[in-house]
């Protein structure tokens, strides 16, 4: 890689990951049918081209084996040397619950197998229910395996600033925190971030292109119905636009970043991606991959070289400051989930 700072943040002492990450949610189904040789290959190209960093979880079909079977073609055209320069998060999603060190471990375990590694690289926690505090205990759980070296770092996913408050509270060590940020959706900057910034958390952020509806595709064109929403991506982001002020106030956002994009020889998506990844606190954004289908690695590798400049906040401040306030609509980082 060209330019390690522009590429890569530290996400921990003894972590660097690629500041875009590879998304792998749209594996687990409602993207395409994705082909099991197609998908690995297009893994391959991925790291050739400088995207090292992988997030899966263990819910999302088949992700987890698709990188360890990723990794071992990777040992065997360019030997176990290169591994060292892949970084894989996953998640641990259980279902709410009592949870003892035996449940805790045996999903760790099961992604360990799955993955073909022998210590994950940071395992990030989402629990559903804020009503079962058995997710301070799923936490206690991973902190041990941590320390026994299966796991390197504990991070979280769409947990709110209240409950990370208790954890911290509690002497949980954590890095980071996944949660949806976009140029439509900046909840976090609520609580969030000022929090993460205190307390020296990251984040890493997804929903950052809505589903793909921050791009050309969609400029000047009419309101999509229901069935041209043709992925679960799609059909989530879409409702998101509705409540934050509708199509039509999306359509002014789009002018005002194509604009941005002629303006800097770049990309909607490229506009979108450096917005976030140019706010306090956010180390990475994940970029979602259909792998076999469809890509975008000599796209996103142009947001590495892009700064965006007051001029260009501004004239998409001057379309957010006519939206919905979606923080008062559906409340903290994750709580559309809940």
């Amino acid at each position: 890689m060209t330019n390690e700072n522009l590429h890569e943040s530290q996400l921990a002492p003894d972590l660097r990951i690629c500041r875009i990450l590879n998304g792998m949610w749209q594996t687990g189904g409602g993207h395409g049918q994705i082909n099991h040789e197609d998908a690995i290959s297009e893994m391959l190209a991925y790291h050739e081209a400088g995207f090292t960093t992988w997030d899966m979880a263990d819910i999302y079909g088949p992700a987890e084996e698709y990188f360890g079977e990723f990794r071992k073609r990777l040992a065997k055209t360019k030997g176990e040397s290169e591994l060292a320069n892949v970084c894989a998060l996953t998640k641990f999603v259980p279902n709410t619950g009592p949870m003892t060190r035996t449940i805790v471990e045996h999903y760790i375990n099961k992604s360990i197998r799955r993955m073909n590694v022998k210590t994950i690289d940071v395992v990030q926690f989402h629990w559903w229910d804020y009503n079962d505090t058995s997710y301070l205990d799923a936490l206690y759980h991973l902190s041990k395996i941590r320390d026994e070296g299966k796991i390197r770092h504990i991070a979280l996913t769409n947990f709110d600033t209240e409950r990370i408050k208790i954890m911290v509270g509690n002497g949980f060590e954590l890095i980071s925190n996944q949660v949806q940020y976009s140029i439509v959706d900046t909840r976090p900057e609520i609580k969030m971030v000022p929090f993460c910034q205190r307390q020296g958390l990251k984040l890493l952020t997804y929903g950052t292109l809505l589903g793909g509806f921050l791009s050309e595709r969609y400029l000047a064109k009419p309101e999509p119905t229901r069935s041209q929403l043709d992925t679960l991506s799609l059909q989530k982001y879409k409702q998101m636009i509705d409540v934050w002020g509708g199509w039509n106030l999306f359509q002014d956002l789009l002018a005002v970043l194509d604009g941005i994009a002629k303006k800097h020889n770049v990309s909607i998506a490229n506009v979108a991606t450096a917005y976030i990844l140019g706010k306090p606190a956010v180390a990475g954004v994940i970029i979602g991959v259909r792998l076999g289908i469809s890509e975008h690695k000599s796209d996103n590798m142009r947001v590495f070289g892009l700064h965006l400049d007051k001029e260009d906040q501004e004239a998409i401040k001057s379309v957010t400051s006519r939206s919905q306030d979606l923080y008062a609509r559906i409340g903290d980082c994750g709580d559309e989930y809940r």
